[in-house]
């Protein structure tokens, strides 16, 4: 369910905006992301799981905070992030 150590290293890698970027909204995102899909395979064994699923539940809240953030602040990155991710379809 967790993101390992070295698959959010290259999370990190691909979305930072500049060497040592960890809380860019992009990278921000992105881990997000990683999370809630691990936690949706997760789902399909566990159907029952209420506790995890109120944290999916406040991460994908967190990530459309994030996603509205970005988008009223550079609508060129949030479009670039969204495309990357496949988020909208």
């Amino acid at each position: 369910m967790t993101v390992t150590v070295e698959r959010k290293a290259e999370i990190i890698k691909e979305h930072a905006r500049a060497e040592g970027d960890t809380g860019s909204p992009e990278v921000q995102i992105a881990i997000l992301t990683e999370r809630i899909s691990n936690l949706t395979e997760h789902f399909k064994g566990h159907a029952k799981d209420n506790h995890s699923r109120r944290g999916l539940l406040m991460m994908v809240n967190n990530r459309r905070s994030l996603l509205d953030y970005l988008k009223k602040k550079d609508a060129g990155r949030y479009s670039a992030l969204i495309a990357k991710l496949g988020l909208r379809k």
